[in-house]
């Protein structure tokens, strides 16, 4: 199929120059998937999908147009050759847009130390109906789970190719296989409701139907009985299934799409202190077996490991060439596209530093505060960084979790949340995202 794929940028990259174009860049795409969902022990729903996507990027002078498609006859590549080009003439003048120069695209590669691509057999909708059953049975096996919401495994392959008129051809296959429940517990009014799931690039590295479920019950029976918290400052542990999204935030305000802007909140802080001064945030494109991992980014450009905050001090922003020209700063090779899209900044597989404690040992340090381990909603300014999400968990006081509680709103500002966090040790490392449960005092709950 790469084969095919690689035929493909060929042929579009052929036509824009006939078409008129100065440069241009192109992507194929072919994906597969497989979703299944089970309800009471039958299938409730299967779907399958499966095709190729084509797209290409022209330039004329400092404009450009993105087109796509699905069909890849050659009498459709012409024409979206010429609906790009047409469509370059008018769009208005960019000074930042163009490919990279030739020797600063990547020219080797190693795709299979990245193990990206199961190499074993595509798994059949009677194994993923079978894996989401089990899982199903699991769950009501729990004492006090009422109902299953939902039970779903899937499987997902895709091959991208990337080329480009200034030389560069490459591309690589991934796959990916997820197993997910949701349990109910209680009746009526007093529903909770919980989940748990996996995701992996190797099916053999899959959690068991049984611990997935069986664990999706438990979650769901913790939560029965739950209340509103008292209203108050106090502080919040942001349990470690939800807390990569608080360092999301930050990844956010340090994308470079956002500082060129002006709409980060921390858009003046590049070498300044903005974690405490024992933490970090690495960032590594090559780490195998995971879902962000890549040999190059989507511009050609080769990929590999950085820092992007080092002992508390933020030390560079997230670019793909057309944000690191207004920035006036080098690419850091994190541009992804999609075939309709020109590149635009993404961080791939990162890490903060871990503490030297467990969860269970900062919530008695925390003494009274929230255990978070669900956040509902988003408020978020990304200029200013103030924070407001709703959210539930469980009460502690005296550092013991004494009772569940939901239908509060946690708010605080992203600038001083991110100065006063503490890692527990109990981040997986199989992650994308290797984040630990992270302990934030002085945030504002708005509950009873």
């Amino acid at each position: 199929m790469t084969q095919r794929l690689e035929t493909l940028t060929q042929q579009l990259l052929d036509a824009a120059k006939r078409a008129g174009a100065d440069s241009a860049d192109a992507m194929a795409l072919h994906g597969t998937s497989v979703e299944i969902d089970v309800r009471q022990g039958k299938l409730e729903q299967a779907e399958r999908s499966e095709g190729i996507d084509i797209g290409l990027r022209v330039m004329i002078g400092q404009r450009q147009a993105n087109v796509s498609a699905s069909d890849t006859s050659a009498a459709t590549i012409e024409t979206l050759a010429a609906r790009a080009v047409a469509m370059a003439k008018e769009a208005p003048e960019d000074p930042y847009i163009g490919l990279a120069d030739p020797s600063e695209f990547a020219s080797e590669w190693d795709v299979a130390a990245l193990e990206l691509a199961d190499p074993t057999v595509e798994p059949s909708a009677a194994e993923l109906q079978e894996d989401a059953r089990r899982a199903e049975a699991a769950a009501m096996a729990q004492d006090g789970v009422t109902q299953v919401q939902s039970a779903g495994a899937s499987y997902g392959a895709r091959d991208v190719w990337i080329a480009t008129s200034k030389g560069f051809s490459g591309g690589y296959g991934r796959t990916g296989r997820s197993l997910s429940c949701v349990a109910i517990a209680g009746e009526g009014l007093k529903m909770e409701r919980d989940y748990d799931g996996d995701s992996r690039t190797f099916q053999s590295d899959l959690r068991s139907p049984e611990d997935i479920g069986a664990l999706a019950g438990q979650r769901a029976v913790e939560r029965q009985g739950a209340i509103k918290p008292p209203t108050g400052a106090y502080p919040v542990m942001y349990d470690e299934r939800i807390s990569s999204g608080l360092i999301g935030h930050l990844l956010s305000a340090v994308n470079g799409a956002m500082v060129a802007r002006g709409s980060s909140f921390l858009r003046e802080d590049l070498g300044r202190q903005v974690l405490p001064k024992s933490l970090s945030i690495t960032e590594d494109p090559l780490r195998a077996r995971q879902t962000g991992s890549r040999p190059f980014d989507a511009e050609g450009l080769p990929t590999s490991a950085r820092t992007i905050v080092q002992d508390g001090i933020l030390m560079g922003w997230t670019l793909d060439l057309a944000t690191g020209r207004k920035l006036r700063m080098p690419s850091t090779a994190n541009a992804g596209r999609s075939p309709g899209s020109s590149p635009s900044p993404v961080v791939s597989n990162v890490a903060l530093t871990q503490g030297d404690k467990s969860r269970d040992e900062l919530l008695r340090e925390m003494g009274t505060g929230l255990l978070v381990t669900s956040l509902i909603g988003s408020s978020i300014n990304p200029t200013t960084g103030d924070y407001s999400r709703g959210a539930s968990g469980f009460w502690v006081e005296n550092g013991e979790i004494t009772y569940p509680v939901n239908e509060c709103t946690l708010a605080g500002n992203l600038r001083d949340m991110l100065m006063q966090i503490t890692p527990a040790n109990d981040a997986r490392a199989y992650l994308s995202r290797v984040v630990p449960s992270l302990l934030v005092e002085g945030l504002t709950i708005a509950g009873a």
